[in-house]
């Protein structure tokens, strides 16, 4: 299981560099059902994941010009602090079994996985929605949109820290909508934010985490090896019409978390 979990990282890297995102929502079903890491553990991993790939992966968006300084900052500043205090308080706050139903006992790792399998599948359905429907190119003028920018910072920080997940899927539209940045563009810089809020999330785990160093140093640099496969693939082959497919396959791995947390048991 270990070669294909680390097999697997490198797949998640070639989606990010294929496809400029969404390959990150794999990195905790497979650090879980993989690796057999503890869920609570696996968010916490893949935030360092996620945000060491985002920050390879952001680079040539920064040589092209297609990071907004300004909009980073301004999105990223409530969901950094969001996501930070839910690792440093929230997720040590939930009790390891929360309630039960008849014979189910509904943990704090199901309870978990169950959101981040809600999150894979509200994610699916953005990645093949835009296979049929791509998003417009924003204005030229860029506006900001301070009170929904605020609140939308604090809940994808929020679910990141619970999850372990960037949420690019959400980062990007709202850059679009609310800030009124082009695609590539907001592409780019929702690269950085999730880099930023990632990474600082993980400082937030508390000094009781058990952090494997070595284990977590090497799926991380089989992630990036896989960034460069797909960005050089991404000369070859288009990323645009593979999203949909990998949308499919997303939400199907969602479907399976649900039916293996709650039926499987």
């Amino acid at each position: 299981m270990d070669i294909a979990g680390y097999f697997a990282s490198v797949l998640i890297g070639i989606t990010l560099g294929l496809i400029g995102g969404g390959g990150s929502i794999l990195t905790v079903p497979v650090l879980v059902y993989l690796f057999s890491i503890d869920t609570v553990l696996a968010t916490g991993y893949s935030l360092f994941v996620v945000g060491t790939t985002s920050v390879v992966g952001s680079v040539s968006y920064f040589k092209k010009g297609l990071v907004n300084i300004k909009t980073a900052v301004v999105f990223g500043v409530p969901s950094i602090a969001a996501v930070f205090l839910t690792r440093a308080y929230i997720v040590p706050a939930i009790p390891p079994e929360i309630f039960t139903i008849g014979t189910l006992v509904v943990t704090r790792n199901m309870m978990l996985m169950l959101l981040f399998a809600v999150l894979m599948i509200v994610s699916s359905w953005s990645m093949i929605r835009k296979g049929k429907d791509p998003v417009e190119e924003a204005p030229a003028q860029q506006q900001f949109n301070y009170p929904f920018i605020l609140l939308e910072g604090i809940v994808v920080g929020v679910l990141t820290g619970l999850v372990g997940a960037g949420g690019g899927f959400l980062i990007i539209p709202a850059l679009v909508v609310l800030s009124k940045l082009p695609m590539k563009e907001a592409i780019g810089t929702s690269l950085v934010i999730i880099a930023a809020k990632s990474l600082i999330g993980f400082l937030g785990e508390g000094r009781e985490t058990p952090v494997n160093w070595t284990f977590l140093s090497i799926v991380t640099v089989f992630a990036i090896v896989g960034i460069f496969i797909g960005s050089a693939l991404s000369h070859k082959i288009n990323g645009e019409k593979l999203k949909p497919a990998f949308g499919w396959f997303v939400l199907a791995m969602g479907i399976y978390i649900i039916i293996k947390e709650t039926m499987l048991k």
